[in-house]
């Protein structure tokens, strides 16, 4: 059997918070871009990136065959493997809409104003300029990971060292700044590809392994599209009054029993998700995380965007999230598809680089639409032209991780397809393996029923 590995790159700089900034051509290029499959570009090795459609000649003859069909190959395949992966990060949540005048998905530099703002711009300022040479760049992460080395080098500092408490009062500040901005999605919020998203890998084969998915991202898209669906999250929460959590509910399922039958049938449309670095609903509560958007209650369980979410990763809740990743990677005949993140996470980067090496009959799958640079730095030449039908793979990726995947690709590794677009790109090109089922019509049919009047 052949297996692949696709990868379809699906951010640009305004999607990956953690890159460098590209070209404004890029980033206006994605702003006016509708959500859909033909923005795919595949990495074929020898041709470059290949356009998703085919290249028709003035005659209407097909010159050049498009990406089309491979695409389509290895996205079945993916979701046709007895053990289905996702794994989004910041990326797959800057399609999520809210109403004009209310909070956005944030990026990095959101974040940094925001920070900026609720601390005040002297004091702001003043805790800035303690890491003047450590070249910034408006980089919230970096800023909170030099001021937690800084708090911890100078922990036995004196309360009377002014410095010192003025670091150690910012970062909670800016903690609290950060869940805020986070936590953005409403009953209001426009999620069309996550709905789209789950939909399609929600109604896969429930006689298969559930699909799984994976986030580094904190906000409620995922849950609020699956709600929205009447799909079911096994998230590792109790479905008691005051949900707790406790991994042994990852083992649990769904299943429907009818008094005309002996044996239980496992009811469709239902998911796992793990929140790799926290969620803005989870509050932690003596020893137990609760499941809360209140404040008041709790402390936060989040791993806030630093240089230690690799230690912290290995903390209860997140090691049982992250053990649940390695162990699926491991699993044979696993697909993984990568959607919106960066590969700037070594703990969760490294894993997937095992797997690759190590587990022969695994297919990954990386949506982003970063891999293509000079296609929009170089103007006047074809590679500025958005509808040339193949561009060339000129440039080394600046992510290390991902260059040791392009380079696999570009070896003509079976497994492995590179892709340039975004998250709802994706979606949209997911194939639908099975249908509308009876529950999604009649879940569809009652909304109806109900908005009426």
């Amino acid at each position: 059997m052949r297996y692949r590995v696709s990868i379809l790159s699906a951010r640009s700089a305004c999607y990956a918070p953690n890159m460098n900034t590209a070209p404004s051509t890029h980033i206006d290029y994605w702003k006016v871009q509708a959500a859909s499959r033909t923005n795919l570009r595949l990495l074929v090795p020898g041709k470059g990136w290949v356009a998703y459609a085919d290249r028709i000649g003035e005659e209407k003859k097909v010159e050049e065959l498009g990406s089309k069909d491979e695409i389509e190959s290895a996205l079945t395949n993916a979701l046709s493997a007895s053990n289905f992966l996702t794994l989004t990060g910041a990326g797959a949540s800057f399609c999520a809409r809210n109403p004009d005048g209310q909070p956005q998905a944030p990026s990095m530099t959101a974040l940094w104003d925001a920070v900026a703002g609720a601390v005040g711009a002297p004091e702001f300022a003043a805790v800035c300029a303690k890491f003047e040479k450590a070249k910034l760049n408006e980089n919230i992460e970096k800023l909170l990971s030099l001021c937690k080395v800084y708090l911890e080098l100078n922990e036995a500092a004196a309360e009377d060292d002014a410095e010192v408490m003025a670091v150690r009062a910012f970062v909670p500040v800016a903690e609290k700044c950060i869940l805020g901005r986070v936590d953005y999605v409403t009953a209001q919020t426009e999620l069309p590809a996550h709905e789209t998203y789950i939909r399609k890998i929600g109604r896969r084969g429930f006689r298969k392994a559930r699909a799984k998915i994976f986030t580094t991202n904190y906000d409620l898209s995922l849950e609020e599209a699956a709600r929205r669906l009447r799909f079911t999250i096994i998230d590792g929460f109790s479905h008691s009054l005051d949900q707790v959590y406790d991994r042994q509910h990852f083992e649990y399922d769904i299943v429907r029993r009818e008094p005309s039958k002996e044996a239980p049938d496992y009811i469709p449309n239902v998911f796992h998700l793990y929140k790799l670095h926290g969620s803005t609903d989870w509050r932690r509560v003596g020893a137990d995380v609760l499941r809360s958007r209140d404040n008041a209650v709790g402390e936060p369980v989040l791993i806030y965007p630093r240089s230690s979410k690799y230690q912290e990763a290995f903390d209860p809740p997140y090691l049982d999230m992250m053990s649940a990743l390695q162990a699926a990677l491991r699993e044979p005949d696993s697909a993984l598809v990568v959607a919106g993140f960066g590969f700037n996470d070594d703990h969760i980067s490294r894993p997937i680089l095992s797997a690759l090496e190590s587990n022969l009959s695994f297919r990954l799958v990386i949506c982003d639409p970063g891999f293509i640079r000079s296609y929009w730095e170089l103007a006047g030449d074809p590679l500025g032209d958005p509808a040339a039908h193949a561009i060339p793979d000129a440039e080394a990726h600046p992510n290390p991780m991902l260059e040791r995947i392009r380079l696999l690709a570009q070896s003509g590794d079976p497994r492995v397809h590179l892709l340039n677009g975004r998250f709802e790109d994706l979606a949209d090109a997911m194939p639908d393996l099975i249908g509308q089922t009876d529950r999604e019509r009649h879940a569809e049919r009652v909304r109806s029923m109900r908005e009426v009047g």
